[in-house]
This record gives structure tokens, sequence and C-alpha cells, in this order.
């Protein structure tokens, strides 16, 4: 059987592209783009500065003063790849959109309209750069492979797959998120201390060797490894009642609205997969409007779906859509022109949303979270919160995500439900000066004031030496008081001597244990003392 070929175009450093664009930054200014402080993205002109990924931003502003910083924002660079879409399918129909920078389709028919691989590569060039955006082709026999020749703009010859991934690093099978799963930077890692240091030193292992050493992912890494299909000839196709649909009264003409109503269809989509027993991996969004346009657009996941990344999908893609209306009728009203491609944009409201899963596998594929993953107690959580954010506002529901730092508070970013959980700084970093171990069962953000006293009554504070002036004896809060019987500390917070957090300047944090003959649930409590007095930060139970 004749190989199938596919065809992938990459968008290199798309997140800072997107940047740029969205700030109206020149094509040469270094751009970078930030998560948890730390360089996620950047443009080759600030990789020529010295930028690279990892890079905190204190860091890489010092290596480029000019730098051009932006935060990551996932929505934004959906919202302006949908123009490389839509030149890319009008080219050549049946794009897949595999995440915001890169998109795939069949090069078989591709090569056929335009005489040859080469040509139809040199086309799609071409299709981008008419809309303001560089990119790089790569064509092979299978998807992952695929992606990889795409990063090096190059077309793989068929057969020569496993030839053409044997010389390269191994931690490249890391590198794409669209191919790697969450933890495969543990696995490369693993392999390289094992000395397997080149993709082909790991595909010439055999698949029982790598299925008995190694878990699940090893051998989806494997199998791309030796560039053999990733996925059955013959997918499962799903049943014609996984479809779900919604008419949208009042049609949907916002970002806000597109949001809402994705979030309710991605969790009935997500109830009848639960029921099904598959997850998808493959989807359809189309969409219908008030003057009986019809769109449509394919989305490919290296992983089944969950109801949040469904929903991310649908966002971005009604987002993309929704703006390229809104620029059609600025420039109607401007006396422009409206951009000529066959799927720019709705000129109407959109009245019907469907999600159609064309691709579906078993649900053991999916691995559920503690909660139960897309059990129908979490789907019905999920709507009363939904609920209660349109009721409320979307920053009404919100969520902590476990952040990088030293109090308890800094430990905690605070993230809308629905949007992607990135903590504010890495919790990963060591934080020398950290509350030690364990936290807070509960922590109080408007530090109540409270009175530490000696044996004999007199307040206690810290002295030059950083020690209490005195054995804590007792503790005040309000009307109540509690006998002491240990305490661990202080503490000196010298952090942020540069916010002026503090009015003095100087803050240290102590913990004290509550007498157990005192009946009460308290145990111990958290304290910091700033200003000259000590305040409750956290209680422990």
């Amino acid at each position: 059987m004749k190989a199938r070929r596919v065809l992938v175009v990459w968008c290199p450093d798309w997140p800072a592209v997107a940047a740029a664009a969205e700030a109206g930054a020149e094509a040469t200014r270094a751009v970078a783009v930030l998560a948890a402080n730390r360089v996620v993205a950047c443009t080759a002109t600030a990789r020529a500065e010295g930028i690279r990924r990892g890079l905190r931003k204190r860091e890489a502003q010092g290596r480029c003063p000019d730098l051009l910083v932006a935060q990551d924002d996932p929505d934004r660079d959906a919202r302006l790849f949908e123009p490389v879409v839509v030149a890319v399918d009008a080219t050549v129909p049946g794009v897949e959109v595999l995440r915001p920078g890169m998109l795939a389709l069949s090069a078989r028919g591709a090569a056929r309209f335009f005489g040859s691989e080469e040509a139809a590569a040199e086309r799609l060039v071409d299709a981008v750069a008419a809309v303001g955006v560089e990119c790089q082709i790569g064509i092979a026999d299978e998807l992952s492979t695929a992606v990889f020749a795409a990063r090096r703009a190059t077309l793989v010859p068929s057969g020569k797959g496993a030839e053409f991934l044997a010389p390269m690093p191994i931690s490249e099978l890391a590198g794409e998120p669209v191919l790697a799963a969450l933890r495969r930077v543990e696995l490369v890692d693993l392999l390289h201390r094992l000395g397997l240091r080149r993709i082909g030193d790991f595909a010439a292992l055999t698949p029982a060797e790598v299925a008995s050493r190694f878990g699940a992912d090893a051998i989806v890494a494997h199998r791309c490894a030796r560039a053999v299909p990733e996925r059955p000839p013959a997918a499962r196709l799903p049943a014609t009642d996984l479809t779900v649909e919604q008419r949208c009264d009042p049609p949907i003409e916002r970002v806000d609205m597109a949001a809402f109503a994705g979030r309710m269809l991605a969790a009935e989509l997500h109830t009848k997969l639960s029921a099904a027993a598959v997850a998808c991996t493959r989807l359809v969004i189309h969409a219908e409007t008030e003057a009986d346009e019809q769109f449509s657009r394919i989305w490919r996941c290296a992983e089944p779906l969950t109801p949040d990344s469904t929903a991310d999908r649908i966002r971005w893609q009604l987002d993309g859509w929704l703006t390229h209306r809104a620029l059609d009728r600025a420039r109607a009203t401007q006396g422009s022109d409206p951009v000529e491609h066959e799927d720019s944009g709705p000129d109407a409201a959109i009245t019907l949303l469907r999600l159609e899963p064309v691709e579906v596998v078993s649900a053991g594929a999916l691995q559920l979270g503690l909660w139960g993953g897309v059990g129908e107690d979490e789907e019905r959580a999920r709507r009363a919160l939904i609920r209660v954010q349109s009721l409320l506002g979307g920053d009404a529901v919100r969520m902590g995500v476990l952040s990088g730092g030293r109090g308890p508070e800094e430990r905690i970013t605070m993230v809308t439900l629905g949007d992607e959980p990135v903590p504010e700084t890495d919790p990963a970093q060591p934080w020398p000066g950290r509350l030690p171990e364990p936290a807070p069962a509960l922590v109080l953000t408007h530090h109540p004031e409270v009175r530490v006293e000696a044996a004999d009554g007199t307040p206690i504070w810290v002295s030059d030496r950083g020690m209490f002036t005195a054995d804590p004896a007792r503790l005040q809060w309000g009307s109540s008081s509690w006998r002491l019987s240990g305490w661990a500390g202080p503490w000196p917070v010298d952090d942020r001597w540069w916010a002026h957090r503090f009015e003095d300047g100087f803050a240290a944090r102590a913990q004290v244990q509550l007498d157990a003959e005192d009946k009460t649930r308290l145990r111990a409590l958290l304290l910091i003392g700033y200003n000259n007095a000590w305040h409750v930060e956290g209680l422990y139970e």
C-alpha cells in the first residue's frame, strides 16, 4: 500500500510573532513571551541578542534592554493565527489545526493539484507570506515525522522517516507539545541518563523492550522515533449521536458570548463521550450564521481532549472568526475593500454551533484525574460554576494554583475558571527562606492583629539579633486568649525590601502552638510581624 503523506505548515516562534503583531511592533524588534516570569518563546532577533527559553524576565531584559516583553496568551495566538489557516485552506482544502502556529493537511491532493510536493510547498509558503507571516513546510509519511521535518523545512522522501529522525538529539522527542505528553520531559531525561543520546538509539530498541521497561507514553514516543504509524490505518468511526449542537439565542456577536456557549457545548459533548466510553482526538467545530453562511474547522490533538481543552478550542476558533468579521466591518467603514478569502469570516452573527467528533479512541486512553475526570459529578459541579460565572462575571469563580514563593499567600495564584492554570511564579524553584512544611490549612489575607505576651504580660517583639525579646507564653486574639505550649522562629522576611511591603521595612514570621488543654479546634498559628505588631497569617488544625 502506498504510504500516506502528511504536510505540516509551521510558523516559527508564533507566540512571539503574534505578540509583536498585536503590539504593532516592527518585524525587526526583539520580542519575548513570558509565562511564570520566564521566557517561553522569542523571535530570531531576540535569540541573536542572547535570549533563550527559560530565562528570567530580568535577565532577558539585561541582555536586551530594547526587548518587547509580552505575557503568554493562547487566545491571542489562536485569534491571530486564523488568517494563516484561512490562507492555507483557500490554497489546499482540508486543513487540520494542530495548535496555534502549526497545521497539517494531506500532501497527496496538494501534490497532484500543483504537480509535485515541492511545488505545493512553494505555493503554500507564498500563500502564508501574503498575509504577512513566514512559515516552513515539512512533508513525510507520518504526522510526527512531518512535524520534525517542518521545523527543519525538509521534505522527507517516502520510507526514509526513521533515517531522517535517527541523528536528532533524544530531547527532540519532548520539544513539540503537539506530539509530546506532559511528562515526556521526564522520559527523555531518563533515556539520556541511560545513554540513549539520539533518537536512532531509542528506535533501535525493540517494542517489547520498551513496553516492558517504560510507560505508555514511551511506547508512543518509540513509534514516533521509528516513524511508524502512530494510529491504526482504520480509525474507529464515531457514532452519529455523539454530535452536539446548540442554537444560539441571542446570536453570538462577541467573544465573551462565544466563550460561554463554548463551555456549555463542550460540557454536553463530553457527557456524551463519557457515556459512550470514548474520548475525542479530532474535532470539527461548525458554525452557521443568520445569513445562512457555514464555517467549519478541524482540530487535531496528540492526546484525547478534555472539557477544558475542548472549550478552549471552541473559544479560539470563534474568536478568530468574529475578529475577522469585526475587521471587515472596520475596513468597510473606512472605505477599504474587505480581505477576499473564501472563509475569511462570517458576515452575520452566529446562530448555530455544532461539535462533531471525527476520530475517537477508547476512554482508557484518557487518564482521569483524582476527581473522576469527566464523570457526572464533576460535570454537574462545572455547570453550576459556569452558571455562577454567567450571573456574576467570569472573575467571580476562581481557583487556586500552586505558585512559587516564600510565604503561604505568595504560593497561591488565583486563576479564573476556564483559563489556563498558569502560576505567577515557578513553584519548582528552590525559594531559599521559604516557610517550612506543613503549609497552613487556612490562609488569612486580611491579617487580623493579635498580641503575643511573655509570662509577665509584657508584649513580645523581635530583637536586633533576630530573637524573641522573651519566651512567648500567651496569645490574645480579640476577646479570646490562649496559653502557648511551644513556638518556632522567628524568621526574618527580607525578600521584598525593595517593594516597600511594610512601613518600617522589617517583618518576621513565627509559628506558635496553642495549649492542648484549651478547648479549641486550633492547634497552631502562623504569625507574621510587621509595623511592630503581630498578625495571624495562617491557621493549622
